[in-house]
């Protein structure tokens, strides 16, 4: 079967090419072709106000469910729903929309408009949990703030996959790095905004203290911003990146037309799912759990181990919370920064870079158990921030090298269970070991720093991806 596509000049990298398939493997297909550096931007910049939402809720979870009045040998259970909704959402994502093709819209852009607007939305519900009266501590109140932070994750998943996938569906194995590199310099480019915004507000004159149970607004604010920036940056990728139509799509990963209408299910694909599959999941299981405890107990820490706080109500835990979060902004600064070093790093060096990469994370994590001077916990926060880039890099350039065209997006929505199952079996088993550690949130980032270096250890498992 021969199957030939002519493309107008109006589209973006297009060339004419043609494709020969029998029994369903690829034979001297035409290449993806190479993208001019804009549009590898554009592909990823709505990811910026994506995860801007995503680092607003990581970083101020704790303490919106602490001032509302969660207990916090508790707080494990609240963060077991965000990766819970990723994980059966991201998959969903990717599977039926590896079967969507909406004339002007395209593949992954329709999953991405309708993620950011119920985004958009719940952002605006979530800090407000504790405004509409219903009681300090209480089960309503506590219901709807688990509510909308369930809403706004599987939202924001819907959103955010998209824009992972486009990259594996455009963007050619030689600039895949790259791509990649540069979605990870904008997401923490959206992370370091979210996290300073209630310091810079604060320091503004908006009030960073509240009645006992309510947000303050210093929080509430930056929410609201953040859903401003968020649905701007998701337009601006809608209107500014034109997805390859399904006949040049098949064309460029060598898909077959029978192969097209015979898709495999999610189970069968996930039995067949190779090697680099696995051992990267494996990498991402200790470094995910670590990452999940320092967003439960991240703040906490910070305000007992610097400031000798833990009552959430106090002034003293308030200025610690807007501290831990300028300390998420550090990290984040400091994985722009990396991210930037890592899109110069040739492809068989990718492996030592991302075990050194998780290496300094974990002695980051584990120096903050140690650390009681707020200014000190900064150079924490940068080595954190090094380990956060080659997560967000590395572990998606390998997965998508090794994989064909055909039915990307189911695999990259089942990839997210390496991420989701980790956050989901941290939670869980938080309410052994946080009482076990004596109730200590700084115990609990140092367990972080452990499961970063076993994370590094486990690179080792990785094997060159095999050429397509």
């Amino acid at each position: 079967m021969r199957a030939t596509v002519n493309t107008d000049e109006k589209s973006i990298g297009r060339v004419k090419s043609s494709a020969t398939v029998k029994d369903g493997k690829k034979i001297g297909s035409h290449q993806l072709p190479a993208l001019p550096i804009s549009t590898i931007w554009m592909i990823s910049f709505g990811f910026l106000g994506v995860q801007m939402a995503f680092s607003l809720q990581s970083s101020n979870m704790g303490r919106i469910f602490q001032t509302i009045g969660a207990d916090p040998t508790k707080l494990g259970f609240f963060f077991i729903l965000p990766p819970l909704a990723g994980l059966v959402v991201q998959p969903l994502v990717g599977y039926f929309s590896d079967r969507t093709w909406i004339p002007k819209l395209g593949r992954r852009i329709p999953y991405l408009l309708v993620g950011a607007v119920v985004a958009v939305i719940v952002m605006c519900l979530l800090p407000n949990a504790g405004s509409f009266g219903f009681g300090f501590g209480s089960m309503t109140a506590l219901t709807f703030g688990a509510v909308a932070i369930l809403f706004m994750d599987l939202s924001s998943n819907v959103a955010m996959q998209p824009f992972k996938m486009m990259v594996a569906d455009m963007v050619n194995e030689e600039q895949k790095g790259f791509a990649y590199a540069v979605q990870s310099f904008l997401s923490n480019s959206g992370a370091v905004l979210a996290c300073i915004f209630p310091f810079v507000l604060t320091a503004l004159g908006v009030s960073n203290s509240a009645p006992k149970g309510v947000v303050p607004q210093s929080v509430v604010v930056s929410f609201y911003s953040g859903a401003v920036i968020l649905i701007v940056c998701s337009l601006l990728t809608v209107f500014k990146v034109k997805e390859y139509p399904p006949e040049e799509y098949a064309v460029y990963h060598g898909i077959q037309n029978q192969a097209q209408k015979e898709k495999k299910g999610m189970f069968q694909l996930l039995l067949n799912a190779p090697k680099e599959f696995w051992t990267i999941t494996v990498v991402q299981f200790f470094c995910w759990m670590g990452f999940q405890y320092l967003w439960t107990y991240g703040a906490g820490a910070v305000a007992k181990n610097a400031w000798n706080a833990v009552d959430p109500s106090s002034t003293a835990y308030q200025e610690a919370a807007n501290w831990f979060g300028i300390l998420s902004g550090v990290y984040s600064l400091a994985a722009v920064f990396w991210s930037l070093v890592l899109t110069k790093v040739p492809k068989n060096k990718q492996k030592p870079a991302y075990a050194f990469s998780l290496v300094l994370g974990g002695v980051g994590f584990g120096s903050v158990f140690f650390i009681h001077n707020p200014g000190t916990l900064l150079v924490s926060f940068i080595l954190i921030g090094i380990a956060w880039a080659a997560m967000m890099a590395f572990p998606f350039t390998i997965l998508t090298n090794a994989l064909s065209g055909e039915n990307m997006g189911t695999y990259l929505g089942l990839f997210n269970g390496s991420i989701c199952l980790p956050q989901i079996v941290a939670s869980c088993l938080s309410f052994v070991i946080f009482p076990a550690l004596g109730s200590s949130m700084p115990a609990m980032i140092l367990l972080s720093g452990v499961l970063l270096v076993i994370g590094a250890a486990s690179v080792s498992l990785i094997k060159k991806p095999q050429t397509k």
